[in-house]
């Protein structure tokens, strides 16, 4: 039960309230309030993992969202979540934390062997070693590598966990709760605008909630917190989101926010997500995300119980942590002196302060020698010993000369540096911002905006806590007032301490030490060291986005927060160019690593891909019928009967069709409502056919091409009044050819007085083909002539079915007299059963996809998507007819006169007959000319669809071929495993082609 390192009194965790969790199996305690990090801390337990390349013993260095080090896995439910940084995972009773990265066990590294042997692994080995010989790749080197990859185990099982997600849009989002965000939201909010505030962390508040020796108000800032949270949250115009991180700014103010819902909960209410993703609009945005401290780069600066200055100050005040009993406090700026001074009154022996600076400011020595903490001035840190944890501190002293003279040694079980503070600019760089250098804050800020932003306070480097609070107050009514046109009075709170500090080193520190066998680290997660650097820059890699590559530094998850800066100057002062000119790598999303589960939301399992159903589906169900998947649909397979198999249900389901009827589901084709004055006009442009002229009541097929001149969809269309039309697609198409019309009519022609809507979902449609179609039909019928010179092939009329109101298209997709019955959806299944019995009085049969496919085979429809595969013309498919000769634009039109598409020998729509009337090609199989082909002979064409045809008695096959309109009669060849298959090229309709069983 003890916590060793854990203050008497102090901090915001809950005393009263103590928890109970493991870590490698170790049972530990902490309480209420506490991160893993802060507890492992007070338990005494710097060691908390091992480097990704060499397996050093690693420690917690932060106590924020950037922490490099100490990520662990957690155990929910009999199952881990890896990689998570134990800065932010909450303490819950019972909560099962492991260390990563090694084996058998934490203490007991064998990966720690690459540390010996390190120098076969420098910068850019991996781009070298694994070259020869060839052979070893696939067998030796990626094996290796692939097992050796990673930090963390995955899950073993999917996640049993669910995520929500939510749209919101608000005047103003400010992101992140520090002085200057909660001023900002304070103002805005006070102007009635409606305001999203978010933090990462649990708690609102950032950096106020560790300071000790400042006030606003004259309160604790801790309690102005409370205070300004308690107003906010009064207010029903703003949204108070914490545990929330704001991971990627898009383009028009469109941000998106990851909230950690229940993760911090051991037995969450089930009806919540695990986390929710918040997709936010936002009309002006501020950006209140803090600065980051830089940590040093000295040797051996990873030594476990080495961290920020900022980060000690943190667990002492907030969490009520000492990260050690001796600390040594080595820093080239003055906050790191508020963090010894806050140690030190806690009781903690500060053994020294070192700092780079030759004169450090007089007032912190004072206050220093007045606590008895003994300071070095121009001192640095050369070297750390011990091994798990550290135990002492090599000092050295700076000389004039630049060179560093020995400066002995200080015992210490902790170290905190600070080489100064960077701006938090990831969100504006997203936001495509440009970053400019400021000199004299030794720093990148953000730039002009791109977007309705702002960056405020430390996120700029503005410093000192009342510069902090007036600049946020300053940015939220600012933010305000362009978006609302509003503002307010309010009282303005007013601060005392927290004064802004100067100072800051950037790179490597100078050293007296043997720089080829010294470790200074610059970034932690990537063991990348600053030799590893200096050497990117000596192997010709000067930009730095080459050495981030070469070496590693900056990426991972890491995304540079603590290593660029250093990394920065390391390779601008081998380049002996100025910072500037180097570069700065790009700042990615997310800006924290986010679970998979968040972005797929609840998109997986049956969700993944949504199953659509129609209305017929139960009854296929309970009349034995199989399914297969199109686009989203469950669509109707084939009907099979006892003791048939697929062929022999197809077989007799296309012979009922021809010789009697049959009924197809037409329900999955897209529909499309294009209605308004400009209708006409609009289908004119978008597709290839004329429709001006198409008397209301009559059918067109419609051809639609892309820019480029290609097939992408078809259809039928019907006239159903002058201004209104009803456009079918193919089931897959449905959705991009919508997008496609609403794109143009947006974009393109804006001018245009229509109005186009989806209504694929609105109806249920059911087609009835075959000679006996108008028998089955005539019955349920009411306000329409079904005879064939009332009502001919291609036509449609408004009716009723059973009483329903109906569109009644007499169109075919089989070369049979055909009728669409189009019902509104929630009388799908009526108007299937009742065709259904029909049928069956009749002789007909019920028929699925394959059936409908042999059918319209044989009459040489195409089915686009499958006889097209995205390069093929109207004339490649032999469909010219199909092109309006008079029109004077659609879309396609100019693709359609580029040289190469009316080029000779383009692969063109035909039909093949196999000389054995038995043998069935293969879909997909290559033609070529010759019999034998030579080894590397590009194919002619190659076979779209492929059928045993019940109405010919043989097989058919449809295909694409060089030349091939030109080639009918010829002999062909379909090279297969077994020999060649002879084949001649026909015309594509093979069964009824003077088209007369259409127009019975």
């Amino acid at each position: 039960m003890s916590q060793p390192f854990r203050t008497e009194k102090g901090g915001r965790i809950d005393r009263a309230e103590q928890l109970t969790f493991t870590f490698d199996g170790e049972e530990l305690h902490g309480h209420k309030g506490d991160t893993l990090a802060s507890a492992l801390l007070a338990n005494g337990i710097h060691l908390v993992g091992r480097s990704f390349k060499y397996h050093r013993p690693r420690g917690i260095v932060t106590a924020g969202s950037e922490e490099p080090n100490a990520l662990v896995g957690i155990y929910r439910n009999g199952d881990q979540t890896p990689n998570l940084r134990a800065t932010q995972v909450e303490l819950y009773q019972d909560l099962q934390a492991i260390s990563q990265n090694r084996f058998p066990s934490l203490g007991f590294d064998v990966g720690a062997v690459n540390d010996l042997l390190s120098p076969l692994f420098p910068a850019g080995f991996y781009y070298k070693t694994f070259m020869w010989p060839k052979s070893f790749w696939d067998r030796v080197y990626e094996p290796i590598i692939r097992s050796a990859a990673g930090l963390g185990r995955p899950p073993k099982n999917p996640d049993h966990d669910y995520y929500g997600n939510q749209y919101a849009h608000c005047d103003v989002l400010v992101v992140g709760s520090g002085p200057a965000g909660l001023a900002a939201t304070l103002a805005a909010a006070e102007t009635g605008a409606r305001v999203i505030l978010c933090d990462e962390q649990a708690e609102f508040g950032g950096s106020l909630l560790s300071v000790a020796s400042a006030s606003i108000d004259g309160k604790d800032p801790s309690i102005w917190v409370s205070e300004t949270i308690q107003k906010l949250s009064a207010m029903a115009n703003v949204t108070l989101l914490p545990r929330t991180t704001a991971f990627g700014y898009f383009a028009h103010n469109f941000i998106a926010l990851a909230e950690r819902v229940t993760e911090h909960l051991k037995d969450p209410d089930p009806k919540l997500p695990r986390e929710r993703l918040w997709q936010v609009r936002a009309r002006e945005v501020v950006i209140a995300a803090g600065a980051i401290e830089r940590p040093m780069a000295f040797p051996e600066n990873d030594r476990p119980g080495v961290m920020l200055a900022e980060a000690g100050r943190t667990y002492l005040n907030r969490y009520g942590v000492k990260v050690g009993h001796k600390v040594l406090v080595a820093t080239a700026c003055d906050t790191a002196w508020q963090a010894a001074f806050d140690l030190a009154d806690h009781g903690v022996e500060v053994v020294a302060i070192a700092d780079i600076r030759e004169t450090p400011p007089d007032n912190l020595i004072s206050i220093a020698k007045a606590r008895g903490i003994r300071v070095e001035a121009g001192c640095v840190v050369t070297g750390t010993l011990g091994r798990k944890r550290v135990k002492a501190a090599l000092l050295g002293r700076l000389m004039t000369s630049g060179q560093v003279a020995s400066g002995g040694q200080v015992e210490c079980d902790a170290l905190l540096m600070s080489a100064g503070w960077t701006p938090t600019v990831s969100l504006y760089s997203q936001s495509r911002g440009k970053v400019v250098w400021d000199a004299e804050k030794g720093a990148y800020v953000p730039g002009k905006p791109v977007q309705k932003e702002r960056s405020t306070g430390a996120s700029k480097g503005l410093y000192g806590l009342q510069a902090t609070l007036e600049d946020g107050y300053a940015a939220g009514e600012e933010a305000a007032r362009a978006a609302t046109g509003k503002t307010a009075t309010f009282t303005r709170a007013t601060a005392s301490g927290g004064e802004a500090g100067n100072g800051g080193t950037l790179g490597a520190l100078p050293h007296d030490r043997d720089a080829s066998r010294v470790k200074a680290f610059v970034d932690y997660q990537n063991d990348v060291t600053a030799k590893d650097v200096k050497l990117a820059v000596r192997e010709g890699m000067h930009s730095i986005e080459h050495i981030k590559r070469y070496t590693t530094t900056g990426m991972a998850t890491d995304q540079g927060r603590l290593s660029n800066m250093n990394a920065l100057q390391i390779a601008s002062g081998s380049l002996e160019r100025p910072m500037p000119e180097v570069g700065l790598t790009t700042f990615r999303q997310p800006y924290t690593p986010t679970t998979f589960g968040l972005f797929a939301g609840v998109a997986r399992g049956d969700f993944f891909d949504p199953v659509r159903k129609t209305p017929s589906h139960d009854w296929v169900v309970g009349n034995g019928g199989v399914f297969e998947d199109v686009s989203q649909w469950k669509r109707a397979w084939y009907f099979p009967k006892t003791g048939e198999d697929m062929h022999a249900a197809v077989a007799r389901e296309c012979k009922t069709v021809r010789e009697s009827v049959g009924l197809f589901d037409a329900s999955t084709l897209g529909k499309i409502e294009v209605v308004g004055p400009d209708a006409a006009e609009f289908l004119e442009r978008m597709y290839t056919n004329p429709w001006k002229k198409l008397a209301p009541g009559r059918c067109r097929y419609g051809l639609l091409l892309n820019d480029a001149g290609f097939i992408t969809d078809d259809g039928v269309i019907g006239r159903l009044a002058e201004d209104r039309f009803h456009v079918t697609t193919t089931t897959g198409g449905a959705p991009s050819v919508f997008a496609t019309m609403e794109d143009y009519l947006q974009t393109e022609w804006p001018d245009l007085d229509v109005w186009i809507t989806s209504t694929t979902e609105q109806y249920a449609v059911a087609a009835v083909q075959g000679p006996k179609a108008r028998e089955v039909i005539a019955p349920f019928i009411e306000g329409v002539d079904l005879s064939a010179e009332a009502l001919p092939h291609m036509s449609v009329k408004e009716a009723t079915f059973c009483g329903v109101p109906c569109r009644l298209f007499r169109i075919s997709f089989t070369g049979e007299l055909g009728f669409e019955i189009n019902v509104p959806r929630r009388h799908g299944r009526m108007l299937w059963e009742t065709l259904a019995a029909e049928i069956e009085k009749h002789g007909g049969t019920p028929y699925g996809t394959e059936s409908m496919h042999v059918l319209r085979a044989e009459k040489g429809y195409i089915i686009v998507g499958q006889d097209t595969d995205g390069t093929v013309t109207p004339h490649d498919a032999g469909m010219s007819w199909a092109i309006g000769k008079k029109k004077f634009d659609f879309v396609g039109k100019r693709g359609l006169e580029r040289p190469d598409l009316i080029a000779e020998n383009r692969k063109q729509f035909v039909g093949l007959l196999t000389k054995d009337p038995k043998v069935k090609l293969e879909e997909g199989a290559q033609i070529t000319t010759a019999e034998t082909p030579a080894t590397g002979t590009p194919a002619e064409g190659h076979v779209t669809s492929s059928y045993y045809s019940p109405a010919l008695d043989r097989t058919i096959a449809l295909a694409v071929v060089k030349n091939g309109h030109a080639l009918e009669g010829q002999t062909l060849y379909v090279p297969m495993p077994d020999g060649s298959i002879p084949v001649e090229v026909t015309g594509t309709v093979f069964y009824d082609k003077e088209g007369a069983r259409l127009n019975v």
